[in-house]
């Protein structure tokens, strides 16, 4: 099986190079523009592995995208832009990449003999949940930030591709995944690294907004599953099963950490908010017997641990982040 991953240097992206490498022989070729989050120290450790090689490149470039599509059986687009609070000062990447990045990807993949279209898309997709209930996958997308409206469309013309062209596509919906390689701009990474550097963490709000939380390693692995026994032309949310307030998720890392709570600093909350995400798994349980197997806790100390291990790798991005005067997070 010869599989086409897109933004494969991202966070998701790089840990299911890594997932897929360590658990089959399957070969990878990575495409990716490189952009800030897309970090090729990610992969640096298996680049001399046989099964894979990188093009660099955007997926918007229709004449190599095509290119490559012809090669391959399998793609699994990670490519994306994906920070809400970039995507509210500039919304304009976030069309171009997520919504005309994945039309080239779909002309490519109709003109080819692809066996299957992996998107991955988000739980915000869904906008926001109440005190109570979960997103199941029918319910419609009413996204609140342009990058969430960016995906929700790219979600929607790729189910067009499949009823209109017949594609062979599926989409994953994963919740807000945490883990190993994750920019440090993002909330967990964000919360690690400044408590590491001895700083104040900020916290939008009260911090009673709330996640459902999926370590990477579990997201990959649904993701696999999807890609191995997914149903043409059907939608998965892949959740962590793990809500927790955004306050209680900086607690158990002080706690982890050995900090008090004089280090919570709390600011002004983000433009459009969504209170909380919550994925019900019913169907990629029921239908394909993936579950989530890593609790929040468990899974947020391998976190911490990789942090202090790794300083080498996300110093240098953390530094670039305070020139760039970008100290938020999604």
């Amino acid at each position: 099986m010869k599989i086409l991953v897109t933004g494969g240097c991202g966070f998701i992206g790089s840990n299911f190079i890594h997932y897929i490498l360590k658990n089959t022989d399957h070969e990878l070729i990575n495409l990716d523009a490189l952009t800030y989050s897309g970090n090729p120290d990610n992969l640096t450790d298996i680049e001399k592995n046989k099964n894979y090689s990188f093009v660099h490149g955007r997926i918007e470039d229709k004449k190599l995208v095509s290119g490559l599509v012809q090669d391959v059986d399998y793609l699994v687009n990670f490519a994306a832009e994906s920070h809400v609070d970039r995507s509210i000062l500039d919304p304009t990447p976030f069309i171009v990449t997520n919504i005309e990045g994945t039309v080239a990807l779909l002309e490519a993949c109709r003109k080819s003999n692809i066996k299957k279209f992996v998107h991955i898309s988000t739980d915000e997709v869904y906008g926001e949940l109440g005190e109570t209930g979960k997103f199941i996958e029918t319910l419609p997308m009413l996204p609140n930030s342009p990058y969430s409206a960016s995906k929700a469309s790219a979600d929607l013309i790729i189910r067009a591709y499949h009823e209109t062209y017949d594609l062979p596509v599926v989409t994953a919906r994963p919740s807000n995944n945490y883990g190993y390689y994750q920019y440090p701009e993002k909330f967990i990474p964000l919360i690690i690294t400044n408590l590491l550097e001895d700083k104040p963490v900020p916290v939008y709000g009260e911090g009673k907004n709330i996640r459902d939380w999926i370590f990477v390693e579990d997201c990959c692995a649904g993701i696999a599953t999807i890609l191995d026994r997914g149903k043409n032309g059907e939608v998965y949310n892949v959740g962590g099963e793990s809500e927790k307030r955004n306050i209680d998720i900086v607690k158990i890392i002080l706690k982890l950490l050995g900090k008090n709570e004089s280090y919570i600093k709390f600011v002004k909350d983000r433009p459009g908010h969504d209170y909380r995400y919550a994925l019900d798994n019913t169907k990629i349980k029921k239908d394909l017997g993936w579950a989530p197997k890593v609790n929040l806790e468990a899974g947020l100390a391998k976190t911490v641990d990789w942090y202090k291990n790794n300083s080498i790798w996300w110093k240098p991005l953390k530094e670039r982040l305070e020139r760039e005067n970008r100290g938020f997070w999604s």
